[in-house]
């Protein structure tokens, strides 16, 4: 909800506080960012201290970035605080995933429990714009922060109540310096890219870009000799495992960024009140619930094969039915593409994160689910740090030059129609191109489902499965 809150109410950011191309491009991911560098080391700490302390923890840290992030006074506190959010988001994520784990150890039953539990994000999805138009019609925009704060209030009243503690013998340490090593890396690699792009070439982005790179080697090499290594990259030795995971990265990727792109579209080129561009994500948002609570039983009639082709083309579909908006008008073709596109979302939604909870012990859960969030938290930041980074670089190639993004010309005094056209033509060439690249990459993820996963008669003679189907599928043969 908080995330797509954001990306409705930054316009009214970028009036208020100013911030430059860099600094509105990094509001809106560095939350995705610190939350995807930190999720498997918290879901480490909570498997080993307990995970009922860490949501409690993390939820009241949740709160009071929540609340500095509402009263912000410039674009630096306002990514620092969201940065905060972050790091208290990456304890909440795995914990609530192990949590279902151990509630429902039920293969069948896991599966429809982790379908809601993708089902109430998606719910965020839909509620968070609607929520958001109406508080942006009546207060200013620090107020999409402040409505976490009764949610958290309730979770820290209610889940000591309804919660047990769980805690675990998960052996090892937290490697520190993988931590580090990871989400410096992470930010220094994006930071070069996305100022390249915004901005130009300069030293500093050549510079910071590359050694992003270099320490992202290093944790991968580093990996490799840990006992206990905060990511198993043996595990992407399997197909099928890693296509599961580059389902949950790639899918909010081009989410994250159609989402951003689309709402500065509706409200900047089209000139729409925010509150009636809240409303036409409604109609996805539906479909992407459904999806998240329909899948799960549905998977098990017509395969994971199936459904991931139908995941990858539908999201595919939907994305290329934003190619024919223009500055003049698209509003269908908005609708059409979110609906489409929100059955491959509430897919993937659903699967990834029952394929990697159920890959493991019961005791490593909270490291699983990890994963699979990270999958999710980190294509969510890249999806607005390349994507949009695409879409803000042809802004600035194609645009009057006046400023590095639309919303920024357009607040500029005495502009003539001539070059508020061209600044809105500019941006919605970006956005075409972003879409388009988005859509062939799940095109492609789609033909490798085709090729690496065997169809449901196959998938019963040559036991090729998805981690987590194990058990079932033994059950099965012993009868």
């Amino acid at each position: 909800m908080d995330g797509s809150i954001l990306y409705l109410a930054m316009p009214r950011v970028s009036q208020d506080l100013t911030p430059t191309a860099d600094q509105a491009l990094w509001t809106l991911d560095v939350y995705g960012f610190a939350v995807g560098s930190l999720l498997i080391a918290f879901g480490t700490v909570g498997d080993r201290y307990g995970r009922l302390k860490l949501l409690t923890i993390g939820a009241t840290v949740f709160g009071l970035a929540s609340a500095a992030s509402a009263f912000a006074p410039s674009p630096e506190l306002l990514i620092a605080s969201r940065a905060l959010m972050g790091v208290a988001g990456a304890t909440l994520l795995p914990s609530a995933l192990a949590v279902l784990s151990e509630l429902f150890t039920d293969p069948r039953r896991r599966a429809q429990a982790i379908g809601v539990f993708a089902a109430a994000f998606a719910a965020g999805f839909a509620i968070g714009p609607v929520v958001g138009g109406f508080l942006l019609e009546r207060f200013w925009w620090g107020s999409v922060f402040l409505i976490n704060l009764p949610v958290i209030a309730l979770f820290l009243v209610f889940a000591p109540v309804l919660l047990r503690e769980v805690g675990t013998t998960r052996p090892g340490r937290v490697d520190a310096l993988s931590v580090a090593t990871s989400s410096i890396g992470l930010l220094a690699f994006v930071y070069g890219l996305k100022h390249a792009a915004t901005e130009g070439p300069s030293p500093l982005s050549v510079l910071v870009g590359p050694g992003g790179l270099v320490l992202l080697t290093l944790f991968v090499r580093r990996q490799r000799h840990l006992e206990h290594p905060l990511v198993d990259f043996s595990l992407f030795r399997d197909r099928v495992f890693t296509l599961a995971i580059v389902t949950g990265l790639l899918p909010l990727a081009a989410w994250s960024a159609t989402a951003y792109l689309s709402g500065v579209y509706l409200q900047s080129v089209l000139g729409l009140p925010v509150l009636r561009a809240a409303l036409l994500a409604l109609p996805g948002a539906v479909v992407l619930i459904v999806s998240c609570v329909v899948t799960p039983l549905v998977v098990d009639r017509v395969g994971k094969r199936a459904i991931l082709l139908v995941c990858h083309f539908s999201i595919a579909a939907g994305l290329l039915f934003l190619l024919p908006t223009a500055v003049t008008g698209g509003i269908g073709w908005y609708v059409a593409s979110t609906s489409v596109a929100g059955l491959g979302y509430g897919i993937s939604f659903s699967v990834v994160a029952d394929t990697a909870v159920g890959a493991v012990p019961a005791e490593r859960a909270g490291a699983a689910g990890a994963i699979a969030e990270t999958s999710n938290e980190i294509g969510n930041a890249l999806g607005i740090a390349l994507i949009g980074s695409l879409a803000a670089l042809l802004f600035r190639l194609q645009g009057p030059g006046l400023a590095p993004t639309l919303d920024e010309t357009l607040q500029l005094p005495g502009l003539a129609a001539t070059v508020v056209t061209d600044a809105k033509s500019a941006f919605v060439t970006g956005l075409h191109a972003a879409v388009t690249v988005a859509a062939f990459l799940h095109l492609v993820l789609g033909l490798l489902a085709l090729r690496w996963l065997p169809g449901t008669g196959k998938e019963k003679r040559a036991r090729t499965v998805f981690p987590g189907e194990e058990t079932e599928y033994a059950r099965s043969a012993s009868r």
